[in-house]
């Protein structure tokens, strides 16, 4: 299993810092956050696509994922939500990142939020599948679950798309993690982890102080991996664990360079006690 840490909550850092850190801290890689503000993003051109290749290259450190905004099961015209998904797996194929975090974002009606959802993301796998990307859902806002992830996944059956498990809000939806697993299983793409303090209190702790249940995280997928024998080939399932750090709206937690060698430790441990 392979370390990542997100750069959601860490706006505007370099490239060149970010890639420092991964390296000093002992991560594998990192997903970045795909917004204007940000040095990486759709509107980087050909030369500044080229220079973050190298830079990653020279590095060593793998780009996990280009984290954008789109919201698949949000209300209005699929256009411009099918626009800004193509934006973002172009970059992803340019910049040689294997998946694409998208958003549900719908409302409080599930079934059309689920309609739409699929719709887009047969389009959007589509796009993607053509250029070597899988465009991720995110267990999030209004399918916040494996079960509402699964739900509408199942019904896109594209290799394209698939899922980004956040532990959080799939913990705090009810579900525990073999459900979760149970059911997104076959379109996982990598796993999101931190810790809090409780269901209604989302402040992110250090981690080991919080209430999220990362050792069963941890050997669901060990397990998973250790039981399944891949085709020539391919990889082992999932082989991605990757930290959110939220700083940016939790001006109180500790500075990532403070926290990532206690975050690789903890999640280190964790995978080693379930082997």
């Amino acid at each position: 299993m392979r370390l990542a840490f997100s750069t959601l909550g860490i706006p505007g850092v370099p490239v060149p810092e970010v890639l420092s850190l991964a390296d000093r801290s002992g991560f594998h890689g990192v997903e970045l956050r795909a917004h204007p503000e940000e040095p990486v993003h759709p509107g980087l051109g050909r030369d500044e696509r080229q220079q973050v290749v190298r830079q990653f290259a020279e590095s060593g450190i793998r780009l996990l994922c280009v984290a954008g905004y789109p919201r698949m099961a949000d209300s209005g015209d699929d256009a411009p939500v099918l626009d800004e998904v193509r934006a973002l797996v172009e970059l992803a194929h340019d910049l040689g990142a294997p998946y694409v975090r998208v958003f549900p974002g719908g409302g409080p009606d599930r079934a059309t939020g689920d309609a739409t959802a699929v719709r887009r993301l047969r389009q959007a796998a589509a796009i993607a599948a053509g250029l070597g990307v899988r465009v991720l859902l995110e267990t999030h806002d209004s399918h916040s679950t494996g079960a509402d992830a699964a739900r509408v996944l199942d019904a896109v059956d594209h290799p394209g798309a698939g899922a980004l498990w956040d532990v959080m809000h799939t913990w705090r939806g009810g579900e525990e993690p073999e459900e979760t697993y149970r059911l997104l299983g076959p379109h996982l793409g990598y796993v999101q982890v931190k810790d809090i303090a409780s269901r209604q209190d989302t402040t992110p702790l250090p981690p080991g102080e919080g209430v999220l249940p990362l050792a069963d995280v941890a050997e669901l997928l060990t397990r998973a991996a250790d039981a399944r024998t891949p085709a020539p080939g391919e990889g082992t399932g999932v082989e991605w664990l990757c930290w959110e750090y939220e700083k940016r709206w939790y001006p109180q937690v500790s500075e990532l360079p403070e926290l990532l060698p206690r975050v690789r430790e903890h999640l280190l441990g964790l995978l080693a006690d379930a082997a």
